[in-house]
C-alpha cells in the first residue's frame, strides 16, 4: 500500500508538517489582521473625531461645522456631537442598523461618558441599545463637558477580514499543493535508489551476485549504493569459497571407500554417502523396516550407540554383523565450541578382512594337511627301505615308485601354490597370439583320447566356428581345457560321456564341458573355485591320481585374466557342466 512505502511515508510526513506549520501561520495571520483592521478602523475613526472637535470649537457657526463634519466623515459611519449645555447632534449613514444616536443611552453609558468626565480619548466595541448592532465606537472630549463621538458597525470589519481569510487560505491551499508536489518529487528522488537497492537485494537473495546498484549521487545514499555493491562482491566470493568447499567435501565424502553418517542430537541423520547407504539398506532389512526419504531416523542399534557417544561424549567402537556381512562402525562426537551437537559414524565392511583372515587360516592348515600326507608317506617308505623291510628288488623299486609320485605330487603342489599366488597378486602375464580354434580345440582333445578310453569314457566335440581366429594366450586357456577335461573323465562312471562344445563367434569364444558322472552336491557349488576344494573320493571313479585342489582355482584366475568368466552347473547323480566365456572385442 502508498501509505506503508517509504515514498508515501516520506510525503506524507512532509506534508503534515506543512500543513501543521500553515495552519499555525494561519492563524496567527487571521489573528493579526483581525486586530489591524479593527485598529485601522478605530484609528480612523478618531481622526475624524478629532477633526470635528477641532471645528466644533474653532467654528462660530455650529451649523458650518457640522455640514463641514457630514462631509469629512466616512458615509458608512455615524457622527455624534454633545455639547456642553447638553444638546446633541447625530449624523445620517448609509448603513440602515445603525440609525440616529441615542443620547440619553450615551450619557448612561459610564465607559463612553469617560471621554467627557475624564477628557481622555474613547475606543469601545458596543452593541446599540436594540442589542442587535455591534459597532465600533470612538469619542473625543470638546471643551470641558463636551464630546464627539464616531461609530461604525462592525460587519465592515468582518467583510475586509472574510476577503483577508480568503486570500490566506488560498495561499495555504497553494502552499499545500506546491509542497504535496514537492513532496512527492523529494521522496521520488530520495527512494528511487532505494527501490533499486530492494530489487538488487531481491536478486541477491536468488542467487544473482552480479547485480549492481546504479551510483548516481555522492551523498549518503550514493555511499550506501557503494557499500551494497561491495557487500554483493564479498558475499558473491563467500559464497563462490563455500560451494567450493562444499563440492570438495561432497566429492571426499561420496569418493570414500568407507561409508560416513552425520546424525544431530534429535537421532536425524543429515549426510549419508553410497557405501553408508548400502549399510543402511541391509540394516532397515535386518530390523523389518522400509526405507524412505520422509524418515530418517537412526535405526537400531546406531540410536542406542548415538545417544552414548552424545551423553558420554567418548569416542565409541563397535562391530555389527547384518546379512552375513560383517561392519566395524566408529563414532566420534561433533563439537559446536563445548556443546555436542551430533555425532558422526565411519562405517567399514570388513567382511573380505574376515573372509581374507579366515582363508589365510584355511590356507595354512590347508597347505600343512597336503603336504603332511606325501611327506609321511616319503618318511615311511624310506624308512622301509633303509630298514630293508622291503627284502625283494621289486618291493624295493615298488617303494620307490611311491615315493617318485608323492615327490612328485608336492611338486606339483608347491608350483601350482606359486602359480596361484602371482595369479591373485595380479602378477600374471598373458602371451596373447592368432590361434586356430578348430586345431586347437583338437589337438588338445587327441591329447585325452586315450585316456577316456581307459575310463570307459566316450569323449566328443561340437564345433560351431564362424570366427576360426582368435587372440588368446594358447598355454594358459589350455591348462583351463585340460583341467576341465581331465576332472569331467575322472568324475564320469563307467560307459560315460564327456562332451565338449565349442562356439566361436567375432564376440566371443565359448567353451562348455559337460559329463554325466557323479555331479557335485549343491551346497560344495559356491566352493568349486576355492582353493584346496576337492570333491568327495567316494565319488571319483580313478583314485589313483589325486589332484591338488588348486585347478579349479587357477582356471578361475586365468579366465578372468581374460576378462571372461566361468560357471558351474552341476546335479548329483546326473552330471556336471562347466562352461566359460572369453570375450574377444577389447574394451
Amino acid at each position: 500500500m502508498f501509505w506503508r512505502s517509504v515514498v508515501g511515508k516520506l510525503a506524507i510526513t512532509i506534508l503534515l508538517l506543512v500543513s501543521f506549520v500553515l495552519f499555525i501561520l494561519t492563524v496567527l495571520l487571521l489573528e493579526f489582521f483581525e486586530n489591524f483592521h479593527i485598529d485601522q478602523a478605530e484609528n480612523d475613526m478618531m481622526q475624524t473625531a478629532t477633526k470635528v472637535s477641532h471645528m466644533v470649537v474653532q467654528y462660530d457657526n455650529q451649523q458650518l461645522a457640522l455640514e463641514t463634519a457630514e462631509r469629512v466623515k466616512d458615509p458608512a459611519s455615524t457622527l455624534a456631537v454633545i455639547y456642553e449645555n447638553g444638546d446633541s447632534w447625530s449624523s445620517e449613514s448609509i448603513n440602515s442598523d445603525l440609525g440616529k444616536l441615542n443620547s440619553k443611552w450615551l450619557k448612561e453609558e459610564s465607559n463612553l461618558m469617560e471621554a467627557i468626565s475624564s477628557g481622555e480619548n474613547v475606543k469601545k466595541q458596543i452593541f446599540l441599545p436594540d442589542g442587535n448592532t455591534k459597532v465600533m465606537i470612538v469619542g473625543t472630549p470638546v471643551n470641558q463637558n463636551g464630546a464627539v463621538f464616531v461609530y461604525q458597525s462592525l460587519d465592515i470589519v468582518n467583510k475586509t477580514k472574510a476577503e483577508t481569510t480568503k486570500i490566506i487560505f488560498l495561499a495555504a491551499g497553494i502552499a499545500i499543493i506546491l509542497t504535496t508536489i514537492f513532496a512527492f518529487f523529494l521522496s521520488t528522488r530520495i527512494t528511487s535508489p532505494l527501490i533499486k537497492m530492494r530489487e538488487a537485494a531481491f536478486d541477491l537473495t536468488r542467487g544473482e551476485f552480479n547485480t549492481k546498484v546504479p551510483i548516481l549521487t555522492h551523498d549518503e545514499i550514493g555511499e550506501l549504493a557503494m557499500a551494497f555493491n561491495r557487500m554483493g562482491r564479498q558475499l558473491k566470493f563467500h559464497i563462490n569459497a563455500l560451494r567450493q568447499e562444499k563440492e570438495q567435501l561432497s566429492s571426499i565424502v561420496s569418493s570414500m571407500a568407507d561409508g560416513v553418517i552425520t546424525f544431530n542430537r534429535n537421532s536425524d541423520m543429515l549426510i549419508t554417502n553410497p557405501p553408508a547407504e548400502r549399510f543402511l539398506e541391509n540394516l532397515y532389512y535386518e530390523n523389518d523396516v522400509e526405507m524412505s526419504e520422509i524418515n530418517n531416523k537412526a535405526p537400531v542399534p546406531l540410536d542406542e550407540i548415538l545417544t552414548n557417544v552424545i551423553h558420554d561424549e567418548k569416542e565409541a567402537i563397535h562391530e555389527i554383523n547384518i546379512q552375513g556381512r560383517t561392519w566395524v562402525m566408529i563414532m566420534t562426537p561433533l563439537y559446536d565450541q563445548t556443546y555436542v551437537r551430533g555425532a558422526v559414524a565411519v562405517i567399514r565392511d570388513m567382511t573380505e578382512e574376515r573372509r581374507l583372515d579366515k582363508l589365510r587360516k584355511d590356507f595354512i592348515a590347508n597347505v600343512s594337511h597336503e603336504l603332511r600326507t606325501p611327506i609321511s608317506m616319503l618318511q615311511g617308505y624310506s624308512e622301509a627301505i633303509v630298514d630293508d623291510v622291503a627284502e625283494s628288488r621289486e618291493d624295493k623299486n615298488e617303494l620307490a615308485q611311491i615315493i617318485h609320485e608323492e615327490s612328485l605330487r608336492m611338486g606339483r603342489l608347491v608350483n601350482e601354490l606359486l602359480d596361484l599366488a602371482r595369479m591373485e597378486a595380479g602378477h600374471i602375464q598373458l602371451n596373447k597370439e592368432s590361434v586356430d580354434v578348430e586345431s586347437f580345440v583338437e589337438r588338445i582333445l587327441k591329447k585325452f583320447k586315450g585316456l577316456a578310453e581307459e575310463n570307459n569314457v566316450e569323449l566328443d566335440l561340437t564345433k560351431h566356428i564362424s570366427n576360426h581366429q582368435i587372440n588368446i594366450d594358447q598355454d594358459r586357456v589350455e591348462q583351463v581345457l585340460t583341467n576341465l577335461i581331465d576332472n569331467a573323465i575322472r568324475h564320469s562312471n563307467e560307459d560315460g560321456k564327456v562332451h565338449v562344445v565349442i562356439e566361436s563367434n567375432t564376440a566371443d569364444f565359448n567353451v562348455s564341458v559337460n559329463d554325466n558322472g557323479s555331479g557335485i552336491p549343491e551346497d560344495d557349488l559356491p566352493f568349486v573355485f576355492e582353493r584346496f576344494y576337492k570333491a568327495d573320493k567316494s565319488r571319483m571313479k580313478n583314485s589313483k591320481k589325486r589332484g591338488t585342489g588348486l585347478g579349479l582355482s587357477i582356471a578361475k584366475n586365468i579366465i578372468e585374466a581374460h576378462n571372461g568368466s566361468i560357471t558351474v552347473n552341476s546335479k548329483v547323480n546326473e552330471g556336471t557342466t562347466f562352461t566359460f566365456k572369453l570375450p574377444l572385442q577389447e574394451k
